[in-house]
């Protein structure tokens, strides 16, 4: 078997313009050019800098004429600087701004390693991948192994599962918090569960504690998609104390999405997370090709013996760097994407801030209408970043969700479902519906429904002000008052 190692403290030069990749060496500047192309540099971005505080000076908002978004990107001169400063390199893989950014996050979570991808959707094929490695022996995912997870979610936390032969099966969600309802975990058991995949639903954290008792007792594993909710925070009481980490570092793997959406941005991008160093490896292995070679990008012989190796039934000697140990992919992130992530990283605490005040000034306005609109509750002893304001229109109550987001829209508000619905639902799902082979539900999934036809949520994101919440709350006053709720 493929002999994987960890990553070793090798890499490329740090300035990124001594060692391109493989397909891009060549030399290095003279020496005597090195000051002035300092100098230079220092110029671009100094420029760079004034024409991003130019260009992208917030414009005023304008209730009803002015769009708020359900989400936007947040950022300043910082992030465009760092962006062009990592194009000046013109190392166009990963490089010195992925390294940083991998450390950065790690440490932000609170876990040993982190390894970026190209997308949160990429992040979670690269997790459930990583726990089919044969490297895993009998804990591995084989097909027609089962996966514990919501129907009320996002289409990739399941669709990994799918393209593995893995078959899902959806639990119900809990009617105050909207995640899982762990209640069904017994029911949904089987002698063929390997693992449990739930995200934490618009940053509220499932509770993690019940969780976690439930997959230890039965040896699964715990894939965390933690894609809505970075930043949020989650107090653990097992073993007898309290415990507060940020989600993302209680699965055995993790994963988080950098989408323009999301707390933080790199435009596309996500990252894998975990405490522990074998699940890092095989991660990056299914990201860098499937390869058993651990090189960086620009570096060779790594392990000092990159003809030395006899793995598979291969000839003796051959090259490591084109070795598979998995069938893998190419799921990286640019330099480029990562020079963005880096500064929004540094922004990232006072964009969950910010997301907690206005969640916080939607609750307070709109609370009033308990018996219309059931407002969103956080999970006992969390602490969420919240992704959206979810609103459940009650029904009986002669108020719509279609007329109530209706009149919203044409207000300029963005509107957005509780992304898929039910997730058994979706034509994706027929095939394997009409042939009664594919997944698994348990009970009627009713609570799930009920979000698929009375539910919508708005942004809480850091770019709104208190005129678009002001607007928002208004807007839904006056729907309100026209079907006689005051």
């Amino acid at each position: 078997m493929p002999l994987l190692r960890g990553r070793k403290s090798e890499s490329p030069p740090e300035d990124g313009l001594g060692g391109q990749s493989d397909l891009e060496e060549g030399p290095e500047p003279s020496g005597d050019l090195q000051p002035s192309l300092t100098s230079l540099r220092a110029e671009i971005l100094e420029k760079v800098g004034a024409y991003a505080r130019l260009r992208w000076t917030p414009q005023p908002y304008i209730p009803g004429k002015t769009p708020a978004p359900y989400a936007g990107r947040v950022f300043d001169e910082a992030e465009v600087v760092s962006l062009v400063d990592a194009s000046l390199d013109f190392w166009l893989t990963s490089g010195r701004f992925c390294r940083q950014l991998e450390k950065g996050l790690a440490d932000f979570v609170g876990v040993a390693e982190c390894r970026l991808t190209n997308s949160g959707s990429s992040a979670n094929l690269v997790a459930f991948s990583t726990l089919t490695s044969p490297r895993l022996g009998g804990r591995r995912v084989r097909p027609g192994d089962e996966l514990i997870t919501v129907a009320a979610g996002f289409p990739t936390t399941v669709a990994p599962a799918i393209q593995h032969g893995a078959v899902p099966v959806f639990v119900d969600v809990d009617p105050t918090t909207d995640n899982i309802d762990t209640s069904m975990l017994q029911s949904a058991l089987s002698e063929r569960t390997r693992a449990v995949m739930v995200a934490h639903t618009l940053g509220n954290p499932f509770d993690l504690d019940a969780v976690l008792e439930f997959c230890e007792s039965n040896g699964l594993w715990l894939i965390e998609d933690n894609c809505d909710g970075m930043g949020s925070e989650y107090t653990s009481q097992r073993g007898g104390g309290k415990v507060t980490r940020r989600t993302g570092s209680f699965g055995h793997i993790a994963t988080s999405s950098f989408y323009p959406a999301h707390q933080m941005t790199t435009g596309e991008g996500g990252a894998v997370y975990t405490n522990d160093e074998e699940l890092a490896t095989i991660a990056e292995s299914f990201r860098d090709w499937g390869r058993d070679c651990y090189c960086q990008p620009g570096r060779s012989n790594t392990c000092g013996k990159r003809f030395g190796w006899c793995l598979g039934t291969l000839p003796e000697g051959y090259d490591h760097k084109y070795t598979y140990s998995h069938f893998g992919y190419n799921l990286k992130m640019t330099d480029m994407q990562a020079a963005v992530g880096v500064e929004q990283l540094r922004k990232l605490p006072g964009f969950v801030a910010a997301r907690r005040s206005n969640f916080e000034a939607f609750y307070k306005r709109l609370s009033r209408f308990g018996e219309v609109l059931r407002l969103p509750e956080a999970t006992p002893r969390s602490k969420p970043s919240w992704f959206g304001f979810l609103i459940v229109v009650r029904p009986g109550t002669g108020v719509t969700r279609d007329s109530l987001v209706d009149a919203l829209e044409k207000a300029r508000v963005q509107t957005r479902m509780l992304f898929a619905g039910n997730l058994t639902r979706q034509p994706c799902f027929d095939e394997m519906r009409e042939s009664g082979n594919g997944f698994r539900t348990i009970g009627d999934l009713a609570n799930t429904d009920r979000l698929m036809n009375d539910a919508f949520w708005f942004g809480v994101y850091p770019g709104m002000t208190e005129a678009h919440v002001d607007h928002i709350c208004s807007t839904i006053e006056q729907h309100l008052a026209q079907h006689g709720v005051s």
